[in-house]
């Protein structure tokens, strides 16, 4: 299915070439200026392609639109489809609720706020208040069609991939994108006998075929993220894990209202709070410097805060949040972090939880060699000819897993030519690992954001080793094999 309008064709190829005149321009500070105009007319003009086209492509966004990837211009634009993307109309939003819940809106609800909250690539969400409460609530509403429209886009991107894997970019892009369509669409291949009642709810577009004369159902199970049943199960099984290993959760997590779940829709409770996007100019109404002390050492706390939870369900657990966008993130009274939306999480597997916490370890304390081996251990399949292998092996680790940027780097430049990236061919990438590599990224681009530098690896290196210590790999503070 063709998802390319020819504008934006047209807009590509007319903005290389003006890079290109930019590029000539000898006078540096003029070329400079060149630059950021060509920025903001760039960011303009993907913004647009992604609004336009929606669906998978507000997730490009997100994950390009961030300050360790991005000029600032691009950042300030795309920035705001992380929770600003085109919202779906409220006639629409009120056939879905009310076919979701099975009752009228008027019945369950007494106010109901047309206007939605936040808009994003699945869902959005409104706030309202449940009759005869005293409480606020927020109701998440699917978006219609947006399943479809994913997988299409995900297709695309994975003949995309197989393309990009040919040229220069020597990545295993095709096991990521294979990952990513896990959270879209999920077929189960299951004999016809054994669909009892707990069954039947997944087949809806079921069909049945024979093979060697039995009779078997293919299930087109709704994928990960588009079950909101599942979603709200995963949020209460990390709020239950976060606040029982803690004294005090290190991040806030929303309840659902458990008679109140379906699959494209479900409510739960509201949180006051300000969008960390927002947290800059909080701090300045308050009078305070956003670039002094005072302003550093809050961002700071509420990153290590973050990026704690994040260490704890990693390596601790295996099931963690795996979207910490700037959209999903709220600074609530007294600094507390919340931790919004669990459409995308993830569950590792134990032999990779234990391999990234060596890993984890490796980067930590500086040891290439450790590095090296946990890359065999987790199944990441390198290629090098390069002459340094092994410290070229390493500052990859730091690039793909360490949320600190190297000393004078203030953007990463992934495909220049003196990226590791280029020097190093990863020719297999666990499917499974691509959720953590995701959510590092993500957690460093807030970092960044922030104006803070900061390495998850050296924070999380106590709880990695906690992690090996219990699976008996840890002792003397020797590794065991």
């Amino acid at each position: 299915m063709e998802r390319v309008p020819n504008d934006d064709v047209r807009n590509f190829l007319v903005l290389q070439v003006r890079f290109v005149t930019v590029s000539l321009v000898k006078d540096l500070e003029k070329r400079e200026a060149l630059w950021e105009g060509q920025h903001e007319l760039a960011a303009e003009k993907i913004y647009a392609m992604c609004s336009d086209l929606g669906g998978f492509f507000l997730k490009v966004a997100q994950i390009i639109g961030k300050p360790d990837l991005a000029p600032a211009a691009w950042v300030r634009r795309l920035v705001t489809l992380y929770d600003r993307a085109p919202a779906t109309p409220f006639d629409a939003v009120k056939l879905v609720l009310e076919k979701e819940l099975g009752r009228s809106m008027e019945d369950i609800f007494e106010r109901f706020d047309v206007e939605p909250l936040g808009s994003a690539s699945i869902a959005q969400v409104h706030r309202a208040r449940l009759k005869g409460d005293k409480s606020d609530v927020v109701v998440k509403v699917q978006h219609p069609g947006v399943q479809a429209l994913m997988m299409t886009d995900i297709h695309n991107l994975q003949a995309f991939a197989l393309y990009m894997q040919k040229t220069d970019i020597k990545f295993d892009l095709f096991s990521v994108t294979k990952e990513m369509e896990k959270q879209v669409h999920v077929i189960l291949l299951v004999k016809s006998k054994v669909l009892d009642s707990k069954l039947r709810f997944w087949t809806r577009n079921a069909h049945h075929l024979q093979r060697s004369n039995r009779t078997y159902c293919i299930i087109e199970k709704i994928g990960y993220e588009f079950d909101f049943t599942r979603e709200a199960n995963a949020m209460e099984r990390i709020r239950q894990f976060l606040y029982e290993n803690n004294k005090t959760s290190p991040v806030l997590v929303p309840r659902a209202l458990k008679d109140m779940v379906s699959w494209r829709a479900f409510v739960m409770e509201y949180m006051e709070g300000i969008p960390i996007l927002n947290l800059g100019d909080e701090i300045a109404k308050r009078g305070i410097n956003p670039g002094g002390k005072i302003a550093a050492a809050a961002k700071r706390n509420i990153l290590r805060s973050l990026t704690l939870a994040y260490g704890q369900m990693i390596l601790k657990s295996g099931f963690f949040h795996a979207d910490p966008h700037p959209g999903n993130i709220l600074i609530c009274k007294g600094s507390k972090v919340a931790l919004l939306d669990y459409g995308q999480v993830k569950d590792l597997p134990y032999k990779l939880r234990l391999g990234y916490a060596n890993l984890v370890l490796a980067i930590a304390d500086g040891n290439p060699i450790r590095a090296a081996e946990s890359y065999r251990e987790l199944g990441i399949g390198t290629l090098s000819k390069c002459e340094n292998e092994l410290q070229e092996l390493f500052v990859l680790a730091q690039t793909m897993f360490d949320t600190k940027l190297p000393p004078g780097v203030a953007m990463l430049q992934p495909f220049s030519e003196d990226s590791s990236i280029k020097k190093i061919s990863v020719e297999t990438f666990p499917e499974e690992l691509y959720s953590v590599l995701r959510t590092v990224h993500l957690l460093r681009g807030l970092s960044v954001g922030l104006g803070i530098n900061y390495s998850c690896a050296e924070q999380w290196r106590p709880i990695a080793e906690e992690a090996l210590h219990l699976a008996g790999r840890l002792k003397g503070g020797f590794l065991n094999p």
